[in-house]
Order: C-alpha cells, then sequence, then structure tokens
C-alpha cells in the first residue's frame, strides 16, 4: 500500500465533502446503520486486529488489547446507538421575554468531514473511539493513521475499505510528511491525538484553514497518595495504571507524591504487586514491549541521564533489560529533580519517579507550578482533602481511589487542559464536540417587533424606554 499524496489527501476530502453535500443531515437510521457497521468489523476482524498491534509492539498481550481497546471501542458504539436519536432532537430554550411569543432551539448539525490523527499507543480505541462520536454526529471522516504501527494500520485501512462506502470514512496511511499534509487539509472540524510537541505543529497547520481543533496531548499526569489514604490499595492502582501496555498510555501516572516516610515502604509493595501481576516477567506474555527501538532508547537515555545526574533506581522484579525484545521491566527512581529530563518529559514507559512531601500543600504546590497534566489522581479517604486538592489543582480529567478509570465514562468528555489539550469527545460530548450546535429563532406571526421601526419618534423612545428599564 502505497503512501497517500497531498493530491491523492485534497481528492478523498472532496469526495467526501460532495457526499456530505448530498445528504447534509442524515437521519438517525442511517447514522446507527453506520455505527453498526463499526461494530461489525470490530467483532469480525477483533483476532486480525490484535495480532497486528501485537505484531507491530514486537508484544502486546491480547488480553491488553481486548481490555483497553476492543472493549472500549465496541461500548461506545454500543452507547452511541442507545442514546444518539435522543442527542440528535433540537434543544428548546426558552426566548427572551421581551420577544414573546417567538422560540429558540438549539439544532445539533453534523459540522460535515471530520478529519482524525490516530496515534500509535492505542491504535484501535484511538481510532474507533472519534470515530464512533463523530459518525453519530451525522458526519463523513477521514483518519489518518500512525506509520509506526504499519501492520495494525494497513490492516485497519484495508477492513475499512470493506465495511464502509468510499464516501462515508476513508482511512489513509503515510509517513510524517504524510501527516503534515492531512493537518493542514480544510476539515470542518480535526482532532489529534498525541504529543504536545507535535501538537503545535498540528495547530498551526490546522489554524491556516481557520479549522476548529480537539488536541489530545498528554503531559506529566501526577499520582498523590494523600495522608489518610489506603497505602497498599494505593499503591497496586498506581502500579497497574503505569505498566499496562507497558506504560505506553497518555493517562499513565507519570509521577508519584507521596509521604516523605512512606518511600521505603511504597518500593517494596510495589516489588510485590509487580510480581504478583506479572510473574516471572522476562518470560511473561502479559507484558508489552517497547513499540520501537527509537522508543526503547529514549526511555533508557531518560533513566540513564537521572542516574548520571545524582537519582537512584530501584528494579521491580529480577527480569534483565532486553533491548532485541525491546522488554523494558519497571523501575522506579528516587532522589530525581526537576532540573532532569526523566522530570521534564512525559515518559511514556514504565520508568515512575516517586517524589516525597512533608505536606499536602507541598504536593499541590508542586503540581500547580508545572503545565496543566491530563490526568490526576488522587488516593485519599478524607472528604475535605479530596475538595481541596480538586479545587487547587487544574487537569483533564481526575480518578479518585484507583487510575485510568475516568476515561472509559461515557457520561464523562475525555480531554485535557492548557498544554495536554482542548476540548474533548467521548458520548454526549463528543456528538457535541463533532456537531455544530446552530441557533434557531422562529418569529411569532403576530410580534411587537414593528414598533421598533423608523421613523424613530416618539412611540420609538417610550418603548426604547422601556426596554432599557427591564431588558
Amino acid at each position: 500500500m502505497h503512501d497517500a499524496t497531498h493530491t491523492d489527501l485534497a481528492g478523498m476530502l472532496q469526495r467526501l465533502r460532495d457526499a456530505q453535500a448530498r445528504e447534509p443531515m442524515p437521519d438517525w437510521p442511517r447514522r446507527a446503520q453506520r455505527l453498526r457497521q463499526l461494530e461489525k468489523m470490530l467483532l469480525e476482524q477483533r483476532a486480525a486486529f490484535a495480532t497486528a498491534i501485537d505484531a507491530d509492539f514486537g508484544q502486546r498481550p491480547r488480553e491488553e488489547t481486548d481490555l483497553l481497546e476492543i472493549f472500549p471501542s465496541l461500548s461506545a458504539v454500543r452507547h452511541a446507538l442507545a442514546h444518539g436519536r435522543r442527542w440528535m432532537k433540537p434543544r428548546r430554550r426558552l426566548a427572551d421575554w421581551l420577544f414573546l411569543p417567538a422560540r429558540t432551539e438549539l439544532r445539533p448539525q453534523p459540522r460535515g468531514v471530520v478529519g482524525i490523527i490516530v496515534p500509535w499507543n492505542y491504535p484501535l480505541y484511538l481510532a474507533v473511539g472519534p470515530l464512533v462520536d463523530a459518525l453519530a454526529a451525522g458526519n463523513r471522516a477521514m483518519l489518518k493513521m500512525s506509520e509506526f504501527t504499519p501492520r495494525f494500520s494497513a490492516l485497519f485501512a484495508e477492513q475499512a475499505t470493506k465495511y464502509f462506502q468510499p464516501d462515508q470514512v476513508v482511512v489513509v496511511n503515510g509517513d510524517a510528511n504524510v501527516a503534515q499534509a492531512f493537518a493542514a487539509l480544510p476539515f470542518d472540524h480535526l482532532l489529534f491525538t498525541g504529543s504536545t510537541a507535535v501538537g503545535h505543529h498540528v495547530m498551526r497547520a490546522a489554524a491556516a484553514n481557520l479549522t476548529p481543533v480537539t488536541l489530545e496531548l498528554g503531559g506529566k499526569s501526577p499520582a498523590i497518595i494523600g495522608p489518610g489514604a489506603r497505602f497498599e490499595h494505593a499503591v497496586e492502582r498506581i502500579v497497574f495504571g503505569k505498566l499496562v501496555n507497558a506504560g505506553q498510555t497518555c493517562i499513565a501516572p507519570d509521577y508519584v507524591l507521596l509521604p516523605r516516610a512512606r518511600v521505603a515502604e511504597f518500593i517494596a509493595l510495589a516489588g510485590k504487586a509487580v510480581a504478583r501481576m506479572y510473574p516471572q516477567l522476562e518470560r511473561s506474555t502479559q507484558y508489552a514491549s517497547i513499540v520501537s527501538d527509537r522508543q526503547y532508547q529514549r526511555l533508557t537515555a531518560l533513566r540513564d541521564g537521572a542516574l548520571a545526574a545524582g537519582a537512584s533506581a530501584y528494579a521491580l522484579g529480577e527480569a534483565a533489560e532486553d533491548p532485541a525484545r525491546r522488554l523494558l521491566p519497571p523501575q522506579l527512581l528516587t532522589e530525581v529533580d526537576d532540573g532532569m529530563a526523566v522530570m521534564r518529559e512525559e515518559i511514556f514507559g514504565p520508568l515512575l519517579p516517586l517524589l516525597p512531601y512533608d505536606t499536602l500543600d507541598e504536593a499541590i504546590a508542586r503540581i500547580a507550578a508545572r503545565p496543566h497534566p491530563l490526568a490526576l489522581y488522587l488516593f485519599e479517604t478524607d472528604r475535605a482533602l479530596i475538595e481541596r486538592v480538586l479545587a487547587q489543582t487544574h487537569a483533564g480529567g481526575v480518578t479518585l481511589n484507583d487510575t485510568l478509570y475516568h476515561i472509559a465514562q461515557h457520561g464523562l468528555p475525555f480531554g485535557g487542559v492548557g498544554a495536554s489539550g482542548m476540548g474533548g469527545y467521548h458520548g454526549e460530548a463528543g456528538f457535541r464536540t463533532f456537531s455544530h450546535l446552530k441557533p434557531v429563532f422562529r418569529q411569532a406571526r403576530w410580534n411587537g417587533t414593528g414598533l421598533l421601526n423608523p421613523p424613530y419618534g416618539a412611540r420609538f423612545r417610550h418603548m426604547l424606554d422601556l426596554l432599557l428599564r427591564r431588558g
């Protein structure tokens, strides 16, 4: 399969635009039919997709692909099928009393053609999730898959042609040049999931067309263990959230803030948690590989740079690193400081710095001093402390007393804030992201607006006085 050229991309977009112009407001049965085709593709190609992802990573447990990609994708489709008809209905609003008996409403209208740029870490779910919302909202879509998962990306593009008409959903592949050209297309909305650094370029390219964007970026998502936390539970859930997909998760805990006196206890409990979850890790098929040599070398450089600057590392288990298999066992880092690259960059792998604090206010201040993260995790049982952290920190989303699971809630939008992104999607929030809520004012046959017509005499001045007093 050859990479798409700029001419190819422009032609694909125009065909989708032409099709959308012929059917600018698809009814619910048509939208539901497209969603069911997506559901059918996921069910029928489940095993093939998991095999391709496993091959791209070198090792990606089938169970993790089922849990973290297939399940949430199917769940998103089924949620949209259950609620999409209601989301489509115009939303009645009250007209200002001065204009009664006029009526007003917000009418959801498809934006048109949506562009979706897909990352490599969850290449299925982060393609299907926004696609569900775009289709439920009545749009057509173009997806640019990641070149770093070439087997899956090629398979997904191939299967999309079998389950969708070419004027409904188009999937393209290619390198960074293709991605750059894709971002520069005049979409009606563009969603990008990826790094903050690349997000700058995507937003710059979209700005040339005034294309509205949703950016799902990343950042350094903290986990706070409060003084009243169930400590062992907190350690286990942080280890889980950090090590699924070997930490290659945009909302994985990036570092832990914990009471100073409990650092050694965290290290001991984390070792036990890894032993339970990944027995014989060196030979385990349950622990994912790092996706590429480049990412593997980046992670080891982050760790080695921290060690050279005075940090200490604690291996969680006895498994040895294996560059040939890109197996990087989990490690905790202590004595880190903000000057180290491991504390400046998003880690995106199985390295976890531990930052001790003396007071919770110190931990809150440390988070507030950084760019806003995509996720924040707080382990605490004291309601007053929970409310204090929620009020004094910013994050795209929060999970209390666990990790990751806010992303799986259809009733909550998923997105970042500040440096971690803008906009959100999932469920009804995604439907709204990919819709224009068009305001409609319906004038009544009998109304008093003619009283404000020129020439402006005494009657007009009397009406204006009334408006100024009561408007």
